[in-house]
């Protein structure tokens, strides 16, 4: 039975940990990713982000430049990646930096955080289509 991308536990287990092993991503996260993101590993970067729904979408119109805001994807997931960005942002230095430039850059800070929960994101689903293990601070 495939379920999670996986064919067998042992895979999910690794992948869990894989993950697990990022700084502000826990058991609950990796856990809930891999339940419910079966495509984490199996999509390009702009494609699991409009899948969650990290991905900011224009609201433009003829000359009407409206505001890019996020919707969208799959809420849960949405949800367990905002507390998790939250952590890293405070103890992963590749978020933390992150997050500190989009500050320093006049940000709002709801705007940087969601911008890191993509940042994130994206590095998972990196690590797990690579199945490389976190490197910290080169990661970046």
């Amino acid at each position: 039975m495939k379920v999670c991308g996986c064919t067998d536990a042992s895979a999910k287990v690794s992948k869990s940990s894989a993950c697990s092993a990022v700084p502000g991503v826990g058991k609950v996260t990796a856990t809930s990713l891999l339940a419910e993101l079966p495509e984490l590993g199996n999509l390009a970067r702009r494609e699991i982000s409009a899948l969650v729904g990290v991905c900011p979408f224009n609201r433009d119109s003829g000359g009407h430049k409206g505001r890019r805001a996020i919707w969208d994807g799959r809420a849960s997931i949405r949800a367990v990646l905002y507390m998790a960005a939250l952590v890293a942002s405070r103890y992963n230095p590749v978020i933390k930096a992150y997050y500190q430039k989009l500050l320093a850059a006049g940000k709002v800070k709801k705007v940087a955080l969601v911008a890191c929960m993509r940042k994130l994101l994206v590095i998972l689903n990196a690590m797990v289509k690579n199945n490389t293990p976190w490197r910290g601070v080169e990661a970046a």
